[in-house]
């Protein structure tokens, strides 16, 4: 089955406001990975477009999900 962009629009806002939610009640690393993720599924939606419409959301992403993966833990 191939998922559309409207699809993965709606997915990747769903997975982004999941992030912020996470981040607002204290899950700072949770909610930074869900951003990320989210983040790049929206990326992946301008494929088709200029390569700069691509690349750098896709670096946002790459470069959001590094940093959540160096916060340190919490208690």
């Amino acid at each position: 089955m191939r998922i559309n962009d409207r699809l993965l629009i709606l997915a990747s806002n769903v997975v982004i406001v999941i992030g912020i939610a996470l981040g607002v009640f204290g899950i700072v690393r949770g909610g930074s990975l869900f951003i990320a993720v989210g983040t790049a599924g929206m990326a992946f939606t301008a494929r088709h477009k200029r390569k700069f419409e691509f690349y750098f959301p896709l670096f946002i992403a790459v470069a959001l999900f590094a940093l959540a993966i160096a916060l340190p833990r919490g208690r």
